[in-house]
């Protein structure tokens, strides 16, 4: 191993080490980089943004965190209203940790007068007996009715009054924080982790907050040579959109001289790719394994294909492991949207991934995904593609020939049900093909079978399953620095004015809902989001009443002349004078 590939692992475990801790990885001038301006600069925000309850609150990390606060402040009823939102989300011990207090504000609630009830909750009697059945209720359906009730009411007069406190005023300013511009001295820089089709993909730390991302860099020259504007655009309006624990999440986006750059969820457990031909002996993963991600990647094309979003590059490179040995899905350059009830036509895609629908140029939707999902499947037990062995040299027309026309092989390191779960995936007709004729909810099909009936859906989703395989931290699941093809020069292309629209559609910044996390989790939030003695306004948070210009005076902010003094010699200034002379 050269010296070089050593040094540069070293100094991104070091960040990765320190991205863990709290307080490792910021800059010593963190506090200074997210200081709070003064509330009377964040005002006129409120013109500009959506501060309705569904988004400020259902939508937004740190605009819930705190409405929750304030909820608090206010008493047992509205704190019991709040923790009840979240019991369709927590797992089923922690459901039974908020039991006490929501019984508690529940009762308060019973002991209101009978006509303010009933006007809030027409069922009054089946919320209190939702309450009672809490404490043994077995799941997030118990509460669906209450809660619908509870979110209305919450919307109303109580958001009325959270909009008038210092702690909605304090949302305004990480507001203004996360509108602040993003340039190349937002970020340190570490190694090369590997190469898309525009630029090379590194890793790289937030100064502020020490989260490490990864960051796409887009050449721009590339880019223009390619004509590239129009797919580059799309990429990062659908990573916009996505918001999932099963699909690598855009923070930022911004521009450097010379290129674009995403930044993106940091998978340092390298793709599924290497996983499956450089670890171990033989290729591939064991069905247990296989399974795991196979159900991971599933929840992910389902967030897709929910949004309208089709995939159209499913394949080992594309899927990505974390530090935990969870799955995500990653480079939607080739991703497009659809209307509802739309289609599409197009050669897109990867040689041996494509369906036959799309080599054969015909219109389709949603069914090429669960094709190319197949083919990630078969690869992962078998160790090779299903219609093409590993480093063998054929022709692409062959290769379309074998997907169209020919059946794919099995061996004996498939079960019945993978056997099963693979042939259905991979029928050449996408009507007959499992998940294909559903539209955008194909994945309800593909998770009753067989293949998964040992797996708890609602418990994955939530992220509490633990992975069959965890990374190990001091490794780095990557080629090595000098083994990652350098990408050759541009010429003949010139950056211009004529750029600047395309660019400016791009350079937009933090997205919203990643950044938020980002502040909650690296503990900025808890150290920044600091108020008065007693719950009083701290001074960046006072009102102050603009000054008063006196009366007959239309410049009350004009600096007043100095008197001097008769016989008093007048102050020369003395550069000015040397100046002249």
């Amino acid at each position: 191993m050269e010296l070089e590939n050593i040094v540069a692992n070293t100094v991104y475990l070091k960040a990765r080490e320190g991205g863990s801790d709290n307080n490792k990885g910021k800059s010593k001038k963190w506090k200074k980089i997210l200081q709070f301006p003064h509330i009377s600069q964040c005002l006129e925000l409120v013109s500009k943004i959506d501060f309705k309850y569904e988004y400020v609150v259902e939508q937004q990390p740190i605009g819930k965190t705190l409405f929750g606060q304030w909820c608090e402040l206010k008493g047992t009823q509205y704190h019991c209203f709040f923790l009840l939102l979240d019991v369709e989300i927590e797992s089923d011990d922690q459901r039974h940790d908020l039991v006490s207090v929501i019984k508690q504000g529940l009762q308060q609630f019973r002991d209101l007068p009978p006509q303010k009830t009933s006007a809030l909750f027409p069922d009054t009697d089946k919320l209190f007996l939702e309450g009672e059945q809490l404490e043994n209720g077995p799941g997030k359906d118990l509460f669906h009715t209450s809660i619908q009730a509870v979110r209305t009411y919450l919307a109303g007069e109580p958001f009325e009054e959270f909009t008038k406190s210092m702690y909605f005023h304090r949302y305004l300013q990480w507001k203004w924080l996360e509108s602040q511009p993003v340039t190349h001295k937002t970020f340190r820089m570490y190694r090369v982790l590997g190469k898309g089709g525009f630029g090379e993909v590194c890793a790289c730390q937030v100064r502020a907050t020490g989260k490490m991302y990864a960051c796409k860099k887009l050449e721009k020259k590339r880019i223009k040579k390619r004509k590239g504007e129009a797919m580059v655009l799309i990429e990062k309006q659908i990573l916009e959109k996505i918001n999932s624990r099963f699909v690598v999440n855009l923070t930022y986006a911004y521009e450097t001289k010379d290129a674009l750059c995403l930044v993106l969820t940091i998978m340092s457990g390298g793709d599924l790719k290497f996983h499956i031909y450089n670890m171990g002996g033989e290729p591939g993963l064991d069905i247990n394994r296989t399974r795991f991600y196979a159900a991971e990647v599933v929840c992910g094309v389902e967030h897709l294909h929910r949004q309208g979003i089709v995939y159209r590059d499913c394949k080992p490179e594309n899927i990505l492991l974390d530090d935990n040995g969870h799955v995500r899905i990653s480079d939607l350059g080739l991703a497009i949207v659809l209307p509802e009830g739309e289609s599409v036509r197009g050669r897109v895609g990867t040689v041996g991934y494509m369906a036959p629908e799309v080599i054969d140029n015909e219109r389709y939707s949603f069914s090429p995904d669960w094709f190319s999902f197949g083919c990630l499947v078969y690869e992962m037990i078998e160790g090779q593609a299903p219609f093409r062995a590993r480093r063998e040299k054929v022709k692409r027309e062959e290769v379309d020939r074998r997907v169209k026309v020919e059946p794919e092989r099995y061996s004996n390191k498939f079960t019945e049900d993978s056997k099963s779960f693979c042939q259905q995936l991979l029928t050449k007709n996408a009507t007959d093909r499992l998940g294909g004729k559903a539209d955008r909810h194909g994945a309800l099909q593909v998770k009753q079978h067989a293949f998964f009936q040992t797996i708890n859906w609602r418990r994955l989703e939530a992220g509490i399953i633990d992975p069959p395989f965890v990374p190990d931290p001091h490794a780095v699941y990557a080629k090595d620095v000098l083994d990652i093809e350098q990408f050759s020069t541009v010429k003949g292309v010139n950056i211009d004015e004529s750029d600047s629209s395309f660019y400016s559609k791009f350079n937009t910044g933090c997205v919203s809902i990643p950044w938020q996390t980002e502040i909650i989790e690296t503990d900025c939030y808890r150290q920044l989001n600091v108020f008065g003695p007693n719950n009083t306004r701290s001074p960046d948070l006072v009102l102050e009443p603009a000054p008063q210009a006196k009366s007959g005076d239309c410049f009350p902010f004009r600096r007043k002349k100095k008197q001097i003094p008769r016989n008093q010699p007048v102050p020369i200034n003395s550069s000015l004078l040397s100046s002249v002379s």
